[in-house]
């Protein structure tokens, strides 16, 4: 049997941690900048976690 894809797109913009949870980026750094505070965007940079809901949908695409 072939190898199995993961979904490039996931692949992409998701990461597994250590422990198995899942890394993204955070929304809203993209434009419309000025409005927001240096705190705000500088807090943006952070990677979050996704919610336990999502997360296994995703590792689902990363790992099949």
């Amino acid at each position: 049997m072939p190898k199995m894809k993961s979904s490039r797109s996931a692949a992409k913009r998701f990461r597994l941690t250590a422990t198995g949870q899942v890394r993204r980026n955070q929304a809203f750094v993209r434009h419309m900048l000025t409005k927001k505070t240096r705190k705000r965007k500088r807090c943006l940079r952070h990677t979050a976690l996704v919610s336990a809901a999502d997360a296994q949908r995703i590792k689902k695409l990363l790992l099949a």
